[in-house]
């Protein structure tokens, strides 16, 4: 029975506080589990019998800031690996836990140095492959490190790679470039040692769709997702000495996506593929039994996000759109799936509505997927809509539990989430579709599917808001521009106000691979490039606004500096035009702070209320711990002048 009726407001707090349990990883031994889990509203590290999973203990009491979305087993089975940064600067440090004392022992730099996991393997269960930009900003060195010292020798010194690939054996095969052209190219030594010989190259039309994924233990294969010579991406086998190509997965709707790899073969037991709905193809047919097991126990979708050593227990997220997400473990010398927790028990007893797959054709008939959420309660007739525009642009939309979509149809809202051109996972000519479209094509695509909302009586034309982040945020201003009596309001968070000066301002290890952005964007090099890119940029038409703007922005943003929010407010202000901006300084590239996202998303809901007349829950102590600033237009919104920042 559900503890909130239909048609009443379910706290904001339950959509958005940190989730009760995620990213669930088993030890390579098969005996625990561990995974991130709040304290005090803090995602830490915590640890539990995979068998036992109510008996956790937590192995970090960090109090200010989440750890970061990586967590990786030692193969030594009592180290984990875990990462956090400073404020949102993204700057990550690599961390190892000892579960047994509870040490945690910074094994990169941990300030200034952005850091990652490159290898582990079961040939050397007390050391790891990590890559680090220390010595130089621009390029990561990989280094082998002891997980419980420290003690660090490096591996490969880099001198103008994008990355190095490495195989199970922590030998450095791969040397990964960028072309002038956008293209990639793959390198392996020659008889002096140098990165001379080109073993492969990836065309700019195809370095968004392809990729190598993991060498077989035995070095002998390379897996790839790959799009060459065809559309959609498919999971290939590369036989390293004879070059020949094998094709082990396909879709004709979507690019293959997620493999699952054997433990110690290293070579793929199943691949999935998502065009509306993920689904997997089995490759290894000892474990077809497994799969259709399955898919008799579990209605939703299906994410594998570990397996032990032995191959017998392999955890898994169950995905669902009106349900939390949970997490089982599947042992397969039993056959069963046993339950390990929900990751937001809360929302269980909570009304959700399905969200439903829908194709819109844009004006050029290109068709877009689209994903629609529906209030419960909906009157007879066109209502208020949230165009919600998710960030990226290369990235994608995906069925699920959103709690964006949730919390916005609790609220009175429908809510309509387009994968517009340049959305990954449906093939590289939709990727590439979206060259030189930003502000064009690309925003072309949700002006279209809006006009379908309208015209299928879903959406009011005139109570439509745009929002999103990153790119979303970029979309947002451009449709209050661009478009500038097409939406009642927007929302922008860490959006894009200027592409030049966003270019401009990059951190200095994205540079190694601006040559793809100028065949994505815009030339950004030549007078006529950069004429093109302050035409597609919202800060340069402010003038044409006439609706509500809410502008969001984290003040460690290295992605979207906080400039980028910054010029757009003051300007809007210079000319009198109305804006609220809210900035957070211990933010980066989003809202992440359980007392921040409270905060974030009161303003968020009090300022559609006010422009598109759905519900909203008061303000209460959602601003209590929140470290919020208004720098401009906090009486614009009724309700917030009252309350304390």
């Amino acid at each position: 029975m559900n503890r909130y009726a239909q048609g009443t407001l379910v706290p904001r707090r339950l959509f958005f506080d940190p989730p009760e349990k995620q990213l669930v990883r088993i030890s390579p031994d098969g005996r625990r589990i561990a995974f991130q889990a709040p304290i005090n509203g803090v995602l830490n590290l915590w640890l539990a019998p995979v068998d036992d999973p109510e008996n956790a203990r937590p192995l970090t009491n960090y109090r200010e800031r989440n750890i970061g979305p990586a967590l990786v087993w030692a193969y030594d089975n009592r180290h984990i690996l875990i990462i956090r940064d400073n404020a949102g600067d993204e700057n990550w440090c690599i961390w190892s836990v000892d579960i047994e004392t509870g040490e945690a022992r910074a094994l990169t730099p941990t300030d200034g140095v952005q850091a990652h996991v490159q290898q582990t393997s079961r040939h050397f269960p007390g050391e790891a492959l990590i890559a680090h930009n220390e010595r130089d900003k621009r390029y990561f060195d990989i280094y082998r490190i002891d997980v419980a010292t420290g003690k660090a020798s490096l591996v490969e010194k880099n001198d103008g790679f994008v990355g190095f690939f490495t195989d199970q054996h922590f030998q450095v095969r791969r040397a990964d470039r960028y072309t002038a052209d956008g293209g990639i190219e793959h390198l392996s030594r020659d008889e002096s040692g140098a990165w001379s010989r080109v073993v492969s190259r990836i065309p700019v039309e195809d370095s968004l769709t392809t990729w190598p994924i993991e060498y077989s233990h035995d070095g002998e294969v390379l897996y790839w997702k790959d799009s060459r010579g065809r559309d959609k991406a498919a999971a290939v086998a590369e036989d390293i000495k004879t070059g020949a190509i094998r094709i082990l997965a396909e879709d004709a709707r979507a690019d293959i996506g997620g493999m699952l790899f054997d433990p110690v073969t290293m070579r793929p037991i199943a691949a999935a593929s998502t065009f509306d709905r993920s689904q997997w193809k089995v490759l290894d047919p000892e474990f077809q039994q497994d799969f259709d097991i399955l898919a008799q126990l579990f209605r939703g979708e299906l994410v594998f996000t570990d397996i032990s050593d032995d191959g017998l227990k392999i955890i898994i997220a169950h995905r669902q759109d009106t349900r939390p997400l949970e997490y089982f473990c599947y042992d397969r010398s039993t056959k069963q799936a046993g339950r390990l927790f929900s990751a937001q028990s809360r929302l269980e007893n909570v009304p959700l509505v399905p969200m439903e797959p829908v194709i819109v054709r844009a004006r050029d008939g290109l068709e877009l997927l689209c994903y629609l959420s529906r209030p419960t309660e909906s009157k007879t007739g066109p209502g208020p809509m949230v165009l919600l525009v998710h960030g990226g642009p290369w990235a994608r939309d995906l069925w699920g539990l959103n709690p964006v979509h949730q919390w916005l149809a609790n609220r009175g809202y429908g809510v309509l989430s387009v994968n517009f051109r340049g959305s990954t996972g449906f093939g590289k000519v939709f990727v590439n579709a979206a060259n030189r479209e930003w502000g064009g094509k690309m925003q072309d695509d949700l002006i279209d599917a809006v006009d379908w909302a309208i015209s299928e009586g879903i959406a009011d034309p005139n109570r439509v808001a745009i929002m999103g982040g990153s790119y979303g945020g970029y979309a947002a201003l451009a449709g209050l521009t661009f478009t500038p009596e097409k939406f009642a309001c927007a929302v922008d968070l860490v959006g894009i106000s200027n592409l030049v000066t966003f270019i401009n301002a990059i951190p200095d290890y994205w540079r190694s691979w601006q040559s793809e952005w100028k065949v994505r964007m815009g030339d950004f090099t030549t007078e006529e490039g950069r004429r093109f890119l302050e035409e597609r940029s919202p800060l340069n038409h402010i003038d044409r606004i006439v609706r509500p703007l809410l502008i969001a922005q984290g003040a460690n943003d290295v992605r979207v500096k906080v400039s980028e929010s910054d010029q757009i407010a003051a300007a809007m202000q210079e000319r009198g035009i109305p804006v609220t901006y809210i900035l957070y300084p211990d933010e980066g590239h989003g809202v992440e702070r359980a007392e921040n996202r409270r905060s974030y998303f009161a303003v968020v809901e009090a300022f559609l209320a006010a422009h598109l007349g759905g519900q909203r829950e008061p303000v209460g102590e959602d601003f209590t711990g929140s470290s919020v600033q208004f720098m401009a237009g906090r009486e614009l919104i009724d309700g917030l002048s009252e309350t304390k920042a």
